[in-house]
């Protein structure tokens, strides 16, 4: 019988007893072990494994939170904020395992259980003593002396040649070897959030520091360039996204100071300039839903289209694109992007106000799209509208924005129309005030998208509706309760 008794930390003792002998360097008598044994057995590091009543660890502690006890900064580095890199020298004992050198790559794939799996420390080592044999790194939270081994991983030690027994070994951890998350929590004061997640915007590395974090600021930023391949530049949003060009304030934590970059999104490239336009990575999953809704020879108009992230996927689709910014920057980075993808000529490019694209360049194409020759299109018409903030209140343009006699329900437009929300019941709030702007309601003709969630209590949402002909037509009457209008009933998405 075997038992394994592990208190919380890195002492431990280890008991083996076979018809009460007990071998350790502490003896125990068999009085003293039988006195023990009913505490042992409700004690929270101890279970029983079977029937035969042998025991063993617990296997309750995650690896994450086992690797918090002995694989974590040294504890001088709380309150640092300008990273000092040798401050996070420390030296722990793992247990090792010696073994000949050529025989070193035949054992691994055995050992995966027992070996240490830490990142950034190698798990095979040369033996300082015996240029002829190598030091495998155990873990220490599983193997503790020989008999630790599995039966299977003794077996094949014993076909092997290998002497099972464990020896110590002295490993220096140095700031390499740990990581962003563990330095970050080491770092900042106890119980307070650690961030570790930024959004990547090519070499840029795009943080949002909460107020408790921003002392620690710059340490942040070097951090995250120090453990992020690729990443050269850190940088925190210093204000919120509410100027007329949806581009941001941002101070650079660390790093180069270019804000030039390049990103792959869904197979597409896109050049801009970071600093004076908007881009989310988060949104590619939103971009390519809807780029799949578009088949060839559709219609699209963008009327917030940014740097094209909606606009080229889209044209590459072999349709029609009309893509609309109001920042010049934006629209210049726009041209470029088109060019870049090879989708020029397939897009239409204007930098304008959204009201004054949908009034002008989008009505004129409408009118021809939806006029009495519409009959012979097959294609559809979509108008994306991805200003969160402020989307919803240009839905009051499309009132009355044609002239003429409708055209059927299945060649209307269907808009695609993006918003925030706080409302503990999401989906109907942005139904609600769409409706609102309209005049009419959208509950029965409309579905609603969740996007991401933006915040604690805030979410992005996507509403998806065909424009109904009693709003965009002149001289039309809506129907304020359109529940039992079977026209756009049978337009309604699937949620």
């Amino acid at each position: 019988m075997r038992i394994l008794w592990r208190p919380f930390g890195f002492s431990r003792i280890l008991f083996k007893v076979e018809n009460y002998r007990i071998c350790e360097s502490e003896p125990l008598t068999p009085l003293a072990w039988a006195s023990q044994l009913p505490k042992l057995s409700r004690a929270p590091g101890i279970f029983l494994l079977d029937q035969n009543k042998r025991f063993s660890t617990m296997p309750e502690i995650e690896t994450d939170q086992r690797d918090s006890e002995l694989f974590s900064p040294p504890s001088n580095v709380r309150g640092m904020t300008k990273l000092d890199r040798t401050a996070f020298k420390k030296t722990v004992t793992i247990p090792v395992l010696k073994v000949r050198k050529e025989i070193v790559n035949k054992l691994m794939r055995s050992l995966k259980k027992a070996a240490l799996q830490r990142p950034g420390i190698k798990r095979v080592i040369e033996d300082p003593e015996d240029e002829g044999s190598r030091l495998i790194m155990l873990d220490p939270y599983k193997i503790f002396t020989d008999d630790s081994f599995e039966r299977a991983e003794l077996g094949i030690l014993k076909q092997l040649n290998v002497n099972p027994q464990i020896s110590k070994y002295n490993l220096e951890l140095t700031y390499e070897n740990f990581k962003s998350e563990e330095i970050l929590k080491a770092v900042l004061p106890e119980g307070q959030d650690v961030t570790s997640g930024f959004s990547r915007v090519g070499h840029i590395a795009h943080l949002n520091l909460r107020d408790h974090q921003l002392p620690f600021k710059h340490l942040i930023g070097q951090v995250m360039i120090d453990k992020n391949p690729g990443i050269t530049s850190a940088v925190n949003k210093i204000n919120n996204i509410d100027n007329t060009y949806r581009n941001f304030q941002m101070e650079v934590l660390s790093g180069e100071e270019n804000m030039m970059t390049k990103v792959r999104e869904n197979s597409y490239p896109y050049e801009f300039d970071f600093s004076k336009v908007y881009w989310n990575p988060r949104l590619s999953t939103e971009h390519s839903r809807i780029t799949e809704l578009l088949k060839p020879g559709d219609v699209l108009f963008d009327v917030f289209a940014g740097v094209g992230p909606f606009a080229i996927p889209v044209a590459k689709k072999n349709c029609t694109v009309f893509a609309n910014d109001l920042n010049p920057e934006s629209h210049k980075w726009l041209l470029h992007n088109c060019k870049l993808n090879k989708v020029d000529q397939k897009v239409k490019v204007f930098n304008l106000d959204g009201k004054d694209f949908l009034q002008g360049p989008v009505r004129k194409e409408l009118m021809q799209q939806l006029g009495p020759l519409s009959k012979e299109r097959k294609h559809s018409v979509h108008i994306v509208m991805n200003l969160p903030a402020k989307a919803i209140e240009f839905l009051s343009v499309f009132k009355s924005l044609l002239d003429g006699p409708p055209c059927s329900t299945e060649l209307l437009p269907i808009v695609h129309c993006y918003s925030f929300s706080k409302d503990p019941n999401p989906a109907q709030d942005v139904q609600r005030r769409a409706g609102a702007v309209l005049g009419i309601s959208l509950e029965a003709c409309s579905s609603v998208h969740p996007v991401r969630n933006v915040a604690p209590n805030k979410e992005m949402l996507c509403i998806t509706f065909r424009i109904p002909a009693a709003v965009l037509y002149k001289n039309q009457t809506p129907n304020l309760e359109n529940h039992d209008d079977p026209p756009l009933k049978r337009q309604r998405t699937d949620k």
